[in-house]
């Protein structure tokens, strides 16, 4: 269910006690082997290694690459066929020196493939940021475990393939986590006994004028995630578009919010709705004094306040609308993800998730829970209102909100995955794929 993420202070603490001669000696020879298995035709490796246990990682793999009768060579002097990067570990933070800097650009702008030990040199190993350059590596041979830093952004776009070397040290408990697809298997699915509403109850708010389709992909996402009624409350103009195209679920105008809201075990608030000066105000309202679990998303987070909300609430944003929610540029929260995610929590004391190729979930006191969907095809409009719709139907079934975020980004990104395409794909072939990647 979930995979440790370490920091460098957990490898630190992970690594104390064990012979570390022994230790290089395997990780030198990890690296050493995947060169060999990924690159058979390459005869002439070279490496750039630092002064630390890093490049000695990399000077062990030379040694042993040049035992394997390969010709082998530190430093950047032409006609490598692949390039080590042992420059930098995982104890490195902050941003590379000049002559470092202009190392790393030396290796990026070669055409051989990069291998990188442990961590791309550049990519802070604890949280994924880079600050000045990094290395692009093609793949990384990381020790022990992946490091918060490979899989979250902007770290993980210069990881490539990440690949795990046992080194001898045992598992332990990290603070951040990387989720698994077997965390689908907290999802109460519909059972014999249930009836529609016990299959869980979904009220979705939005649906404005010239933005009803946010709404209906919120709607039939909720339905194809296994939840047994959905309700939507629009605009009295969208009534018509809303009986049009959507089928199955009760349509009623917004005035009657509060009646709908009876039968419903979980809110979605915010496809489409709009950020008027009414909405706004619906959106406090129900978010002040619903006692329903609620996934508030887009024009719902509009000029969003803290609040004592009297239900859990999961705020699902992507880069710009967490900006805004805390007070920092979306520039500034791709950088710092973990970061920004954190500051989030701490204002909002609720669960937050940030979205992205690395999906966040962040919870007042935990740790962040990364959920990786390794696809790109969710790069397109409308997923987003997919999301909404998939998380509260996971929270009208009684689940964690933390758990239930977490579940609805891997049911999410495995839906996308599952679909019969990739290139071209839209919102509403994700919600096809929805109920294969449940069952």
């Amino acid at each position: 269910m979930f995979e440790p993420l370490y920091t460098a202070d957990e490898m630190r603490a992970a690594e104390q006690g064990h012979d570390v001669d022994r230790m290089m000696e395997r990780a030198g020879r990890a690296v050493a082997d995947a060169v060999l298995r990924l690159y058979p035709d390459a005869g002439h490796i070279g490496a750039i290694c630092g002064e630390g246990a890093n490049g000695g990682d990399g000077r062990i793999a030379l040694r042993l690459l040049a035992e394997a009768g390969r010709k082998t060579s530190e430093g950047l002097d032409g006609g490598a066929d692949v390039v080590i990067d042992a420059l930098f570990g995982t104890g490195f933070e902050g941003t590379p020196r000049p002559e470092a800097a202009a190392l790393i650009e030396q290796v990026n702008a070669l055409e051989a493939p990069v291998v990188a030990v442990d961590v791309p040199s550049g990519v802070d190993a604890s949280t994924g940021e880079v600050n000045g350059v990094a290395v692009d590596a093609d793949v990384t041979v990381t020790m022990h475990a992946r490091k918060v830093g490979l899989v979250v952004a902007p770290g993980r776009f210069h990881a490539g393939e990440v690949e795990v070397a046992d080194i001898g040290l045992d598992y332990a408990e990290t603070r951040h986590r990387l989720v698994t697809t077997e965390i689908l298997q907290l999802v109460p699915l519909r059972r014999e006994g249930d009836t529609k509403y016990t299959a869980g109850s979904v009220l979705v708010i939005g649906g404005s004028p010239g933005m009803t389709g946010a709404l209906v992909l919120a709607a039939e996402a909720a339905f194809r995630a296994d939840a047994g009624y959905v309700a939507v409350a629009v605009p009295k103009e969208s009534m018509p578009v809303v009986e049009t195209l959507l089928v199955e679920a009760l349509k009623a105008p917004r005035e009657r919010v509060d009646e709908l809201a009876e039968r419903a075990s979980a809110l979605a608030i915010g496809p489409g709705l709009g950020r008027g000066d009414e909405e706004r105000a619906l959106v406090r309202r129900l978010l002040a004094e619903s006692k329903l679990p609620a996934a508030v998303d887009a024009d719902a987070l509009f000029e969003l306040e803290p609040a004592d909300w009297p239900a859990p609430r999961v705020l699902t944003p992507h880069a710009g609308e967490l900006a805004r929610l805390i007070g920092k540029d979306s520039s500034w929260v791709d950088a710092h993800r973990l970061a920004a995610v954190g500051r989030a929590v701490d204002r909002f004391h609720c669960v937050v998730l940030l979205k992205g190729a690395d999906t966040l979930v962040g919870a007042p006191g935990e740790g962040v829970l990364v959920c990786d969907a390794r696809t790109a095809a969710l790069a397109t409009a409308g997923t987003g209102d997919v999301l909404t719709g998939v998380l509260a139907s996971f929270l009208s079934k009684k689940m964690d909100a933390r758990e239930a975020a977490a579940a609805a980004a891997v049911a999410h990104g495995r839906a996308a995955a599952l679909a019969p395409h990739q290139v071209g794909l839209v919102a509403s072939d994700v919600i096809e794929s929805l109920p294969f990647a449940l069952g």
